[in-house]
């Protein structure tokens, strides 16, 4: 504690040095060098959007009592900056899917998405809006990627509140740019997806740059490591 108290003392100290106008040579260029940092516009306003994330206050099934609990002081989802749920897609810019989807709600939901502003995303959450879940049957859409881009898959029946929270500091990473390898990348499972194997559906050009990006900050890392 003293030790700390003293570099506390000590920076004080430099700090008044520098407004009086004593720092000059080497220990003015020390001091702003601790404390100048240099990025980019890009990487500040993304930072900015992964901290400041609006949800859409909207429900699909018994997954929404999950995420209701995200905003009680238990799991305080405003630790990530991302409590305040809005009444509206045009202030939202993040749509969870709490719940299935079936064939009638699809375009409402739709629409809902279609409505909000740029940048948006759209977390999958549980496993009836991932794949269908239980209903594998002709009235539930089998995965809400069949008819929308979705950003984050949080599987459970239903997924407990942690683990939505941890969908959403996977979405921040991917928003900030630094998106987590999907498991086809961690174990060299690329190609076993629908459309690589000659099977409906094809891959948007927004999730191939993801992929791309996530293996190019993988090997980034692995550079600096080495």
């Amino acid at each position: 504690m003293e030790v700390e108290r003293q570099s506390l003392r000590a920076r004080q100290l430099r700090a008044r040095d520098l407004l009086r106008g004593d720092l000059e040579g080497k220990d003015l260029e020390e001091y702003v060098e601790e404390r100048l940092l240099t990025t980019t516009l890009e990487n500040v306003l993304n930072w900015g959007r992964s901290n400041a994330i609006f949800p859409m206050t909207f429900g699909l099934a018994c997954c929404a009592i999950e995420q209701i609990s995200l905003v009680t002081s238990r799991y305080d989802i405003a630790r990530f900056g991302a409590e305040a749920f809005r009444a509206t897609p045009r202030q939202a810019d993040l749509l969870i899917l709490s719940g299935r989807v079936s064939i009638k709600m699809a375009p409402v939901v739709r629409r809902v998405y279609d409505q909000m502003l740029e940048p948006r995303w759209v977390m999958a959450m549980g496993a009836c809006s991932s794949s269908g879940g239980m209903f594998a049957n002709y009235a539930v859409v089998q995965g809400a990627d069949k008819f929308m881009p979705v950003d984050i898959h949080v599987p459970g029946c239903p997924p407990r509140p942690e683990a939505v929270l941890h969908g959403l500091n996977k979405l921040q990473r991917l928003i900030r740019g630094r998106p987590d390898l999907g498991w086809r990348q961690r174990y060299n499972a690329v190609g076993t997806e629908e459309w690589a194997r000659f099977e409906s559906g094809k891959p948007t050009q927004e999730a191939l740059d993801r992929a791309a990006a996530a293996i190019r900050s993988v090997d980034e890392g692995e550079g600096e490591n080495a």
